[in-house]
């Protein structure tokens, strides 16, 4: 079958599939940008009795492959089905998107905490104390100061982790959530045709070249203040999973 015929007759398929990895990225990156800023404050200024909990979290996180962290969380909640069900929270873990999306969430949260504790850590001590010195509270001089300094540091970064959680999307489909790796392997199941994992590459590329265009005007945006010098700066540049 010619490839145009493929893309043709299933692009509905691949659709579907598309807008699930988009949304499974961004509300899982969402999530882990909301609550790793917190996290990295722990990671940098708390003590070490105190960050064992995170730091362990993080190890595990990081250390192990993402398939068995969804493993874990989508087959051994089963596991614990009468003590969620007492908690009211068998709704949420037998459905395999919220599942899949946690997942992801608590990987990508290990990874934005250590890449923002490292922006955190970036940040000039002389700024720090020149916000102290004209009387800004502790509190202002985060929103104001050092957490702008830090995703200036860290953005590149972050825009790594970002498309690296976009192609980890792909092992949704093995708890049933039918990204669009999963609606290639369905489209392929039907017509034999290598050519849809083409396009299926293709549609991933696009997504990915639209993402790093984007990514890329927000952190000089971001760096517009700068000297010109200072922020030229190549794109967000893929790196290996």
């Amino acid at each position: 079958m010619n490839p145009m015929d493929i893309l043709l007759q299933y692009w509905p398929r691949l659709l579907d599939g598309t807008l699930m990895t988009i949304k499974l990225t961004l509300m899982g990156a969402l999530i882990a940008g909301l609550i790793s800023p917190f996290l990295a404050l722990i990671r940098v200024q708390a003590s070490p009795i105190a960050q064992a909990p995170l730091r362990l979290y993080v190890s595990f996180m990081r250390g192990t492959p993402i398939m068995a962290q969804l493993f874990l969380i989508f087959y051994g909640s089963g596991q614990f089905r009468p003590f969620l069900q007492e908690w009211g929270l068998w709704s949420f873990f037998r459905d395999p998107f919220n599942c899949a999306l946690l997942t992801f969430a608590l990987n990508s949260t290990a990874y934005q905490t250590e890449i923002l504790r490292g922006g955190i850590l970036g940040v000039p001590r002389g700024e720090v104390e020149a916000a102290m010195a004209i009387g800004m509270s502790r509190a202002h001089t985060l929103r104001r100061v050092v957490f702008p300094h830090a995703y200036r540091i860290a953005w590149p970064a972050l825009g790594n982790e970002v498309i690296l959680l976009m192609k980890a999307s792909a092992l949704a489909s093995i708890v049933t959530v039918f990204d669009l790796m999963g609606r290639t392997r369905q489209v392929f199941s039907r017509s034999f045709d290598f050519s849809v994992y083409l396009w299926a590459a293709l549609i991933y590329l696009g997504i990915t070249a639209i993402f790093v265009l984007l990514w890329w005007q927000v952190e000089k945006r971001l760096s517009r203040h700068i000297a010109p010098h200072q922020t030229s700066r190549k794109p967000v540049k893929e790196t290996q999973a």
